[in-house]
This record gives C-alpha cells, sequence and structure tokens, in this order.
C-alpha cells in the first residue's frame, strides 16, 4: 500500500494539491488530506512540489523489433523496460510494421506477455503492414475474439510504397473483420492505419467508409505529421475518426512535403478545429524512420525512441503554451477511451495505479506500474533480463 502525499494532481484534467492511496495495484482514495490508522502498513512518499500524472499509454511502439528497410543490417533490436520506464511508459501497444514476413505475431504477442511479466501493461495489433494480413489464427476475427493481449489491427499501409497496395474493398472487409472481432471480444476492434507519402493519402479511407457503411472511428491513421498533405487532409475524415501523431518524426529539411514535428502539429489541427478528443502521440519506438528521395531510393535510416514522446509533451507545454493538462490527454485518457482500455489512462479511483510524480522540471522522481514502484527519488529498482541495475 502506497500514500502519495501533497501532490499536484493531474487526471488528466489539473484536480489541484492533494493525496492519492494506492492498494491493491489500483487507486483506492483520492483526497485532500488521506488519513490512515497509525498501525496501518503504508508506505509514505511526499509529493510536495511535484505533479502527479497517469502513467503514459503508447499507442504504437515496435516492441519486439521492426526495421529492414534497408536490408539485414537495419533491423531494429527488442524494447526494452528501461526504455519504456525512462519514457514514462507504463502501457505499451505493440505492432509489426513493414517486415511481416520475416516477423510473426506470436513474437510480437511473446514480447508483451514479456512486458507483463516485467510489471507493465501491454497489448497488440495482429497484422503489419501487409493485406491480407499475417495472424495467429488465420483470421482477424478469431484473433481478436480468441487472444486477451490483440486489440485491433495494424500497422495497415496505405498511400505508401512500401504497402501492398489495399484496394477499398479489402480494407472495407478488414475493417469488417477488425470491428466483429472486437465486438465478439469487447474490444476496440480498430484498424491503425500506417500513412505513407503518396499523393491524396486519404482517398483509401474515405472511399472504403463512402462504399462500405463502414462504423466511424473504425480507422485509426498514424504518422499523420510525416508530411503537411496528410495534416491537411484531416480535415476530411469524419470527428470520429482519431489521430495519432509519431513523436519520432521530425522536421527532415525536404523543402517539399516535409515533416512537421508532433508538437507544431498540435498546433495545426486544433487551430483547424480538430477536437484534442481525437488526437494521440506515440513514440514509434523501435521502428526505422527512413529517409526516401523523389525516386523512392532509402538515403538514411533512423530509428525510432520511446523518450521523445516525454519530450514531444514538454515542448507542448513549455514552447506551444498548451496546458500540461491538455498535453497529456493525448499519452493517457484520450489512447485509454480510443482503444477502450478503461483501467488506463485517468487517475480514479478504481484505475489502475500506472503514476509519474514530475519534478518541475518533468524529471521522472517516482514511476509506479500496475501499484508496483518501478522508479523511486528518481532510480530504477525495476530491471529487465540483461539490464545492467
Amino acid at each position: 500500500m502506497y500514500l502519495f502525499k501533497n501532490c499536484e494532481i493531474y487526471q488528466p484534467n489539473y484536480r489541484g494539491a492533494g493525496d492519492v492511496l494506492v492498494s491493491g495495484g489500483r487507486i483506492a482514495t483520492i483526497d485532500i488530506d488521506i488519513k490512515l490508522p497509525k498501525k496501518l502498513a503504508v508506505e509514505v512518499i511526499d509529493g510536495t512540489g511535484l505533479r502527479l500524472t497517469p502513467g503514459f499509454i503508447d499507442v504504437h511502439a515496435h516492441i519486439a523489433g521492426a526495421g529492414g528497410d534497408g536490408g539485414p543490417s537495419t533491423r531494429t533490436p527488442e524494447i526494452t523496460l528501461g526504455a519504456l520506464l525512462n519514457a514514462g511508459v507504463t502501457t505499451a501497444i505493440g505492432c509489426l510494421g513493414l517486415d511481416g514476413y520475416t516477423r510473426s505475431v506470436a513474437s510480437l504477442l511473446m514480447k508483451a506477455k514479456e512486458l507483463r511479466a516485467e510489471g507493465l501493461s501491454s497489448w497488440i495489433y495482429t497484422g503489419s503492414y501487409q493485406i491480407p494480413p499475417p495472424t495467429l489464427t488465420g483470421q482477424v476475427v478469431t484473433d481478436l475474439a480468441y487472444i486477451e493481449e490483440i486489440i485491433g489491427v495494424g500497422e495497415t499501409a496505405i498511400s505508401d510504397h512500401r504497402s501492398s497496395g489495399a484496394t477499398v474493398a479489402e480494407l472495407i472487409r478488414l475493417a469488417k473483420s477488425a470491428k466483429v472481432g472486437g465486438m465478439l471480444a469487447g474490444k476496440a476492434g480498430i484498424v491503425h492505419l500506417h500513412m505513407g507519402d503518396e499523393p491524396d493519402p486519404f482517398r483509401p479511407v474515405l472511399e472504403a467508409i463512402e462504399q462500405g457503411r463502414v462504423a466511424p472511428g473504425s480507422f485509426y491513421p498514424t504518422h499523420v505529421n510525416r508530411n503537411s498533405a496528410i495534416l491537411e487532409d484531416v480535415k476530411f475524415l469524419d470527428g470520429a475518426t482519431p489521430i495519432d501523431l509519431t513523436a519520432s518524426v521530425q522536421p527532415d529539411g525536404r523543402p517539399l512535403g516535409k515533416s512537421i514535428s508532433p508538437s507544431e502539429a498540435v498546433v495545426t489541427l486544433l487551430s483547424s478545429g480538430i477536437g484534442l478528443e481525437r488526437i494521440t502521440l506515440s513514440s514509434d519506438a523501435c521502428g526505422t524512420i527512413p529517409i526516401f528521395d523523389d525516386n523512392q531510393n532509402l538515403t538514411g535510416v533512423g530509428v525510432g525512441q520511446p523518450d521523445l514522446m516525454l519530450a514531444e509533451l514538454i515542448r507542448l507545454v513549455r514552447n506551444k503554451n498548451i496546458p500540461l493538462e491538455q498535453a497529456l490527454c493525448l499519452v493517457t485518457a484520450n489512447p485509454a477511451r480510443i482503444l477502450l482500455l478503461p483501467s488506463k489512462g485517468r487517475i480514479e479511483i478504481g484505475c489502475d495505479a500506472d503514476l509519474i510524480l514530475f519534478d518541475k522540471d518533468f524529471s521522472i522522481r517516482y514511476l509506479m506500474a500496475n501499484g508496483e514502484m518501478m522508479v523511486a527519488d528518481g532510480k530504477r529498482l525495476k530491471f529487465g533480463l540483461g539490464e545492467t541495475p
């Protein structure tokens, strides 16, 4: 049992100064001054001058590695527990990317199970860039229905020269399969879309929605800040479609169609009337960030880092004057709502005790995942296999 005292509480909405009691891995009580019997075994954490927030949800992370755009030497390694903790991530949603051939949904699932065994929360998308998508059971519907950790399908690539050229009919079938699987299992059943650089990027999605009577909110596009055309065309999507920005996508200096930083993209989206509740921010951790020339030749490769999500949140607050409680929504309450994770992303009674205590410089002083203390007084307490204490 833990008692966080005298914290500035962001639920993510700002509640003010108060205390939070954690018991049995969940948030038990929130009050101004919680008093407990003296004989009760409880560890008290003094949060004076610190901000208590929900742990971050990373909705797009290549937890089992990714890459391969430039051959075997560009394959990326699996993510580590330490990399996630250093970024404030207590819930990681894993996905496959371009390489749905030499990497498998099975290995992705086992990585999610590993993170769970280490104390974090983790779910995955079945599938990859390709259509038809690789699955475990042979169908998207049964993957969702039978396998607890699978909550959707993706990242399915559209408008990208590396995609499988999905037709509108294939997108419709994919969305309907994911929807039915989600209904059977009580999950989001969402199609997580990788957005590429090709012109008129959302055309396949718009046609699928129009022709197939696909339910609003069935698609969840990511890398929306890849270029100005994608960001501009967000206005054509229905108001129920969530939008994910990628922290690892940063301005790259190209004269045309250049990438936009997530913090700048948030300001652009809000100023154009897109509701904050539709926007999320993810890392693309352990994914390759390829750079192609105008002839689609690979000219460089970077690797996504989980801590860039926190860096962008800080930029939103300090450089873009977005209130912290709004910026936090992008990595806490919004993804929890979109992916139907009701016990995540909020500091409320009954929610999982995924908590971060930040100091004024946004350094992580304490971090708790599912009620287990992972970082205390700025020092790591939990280490994955092969990590050095």
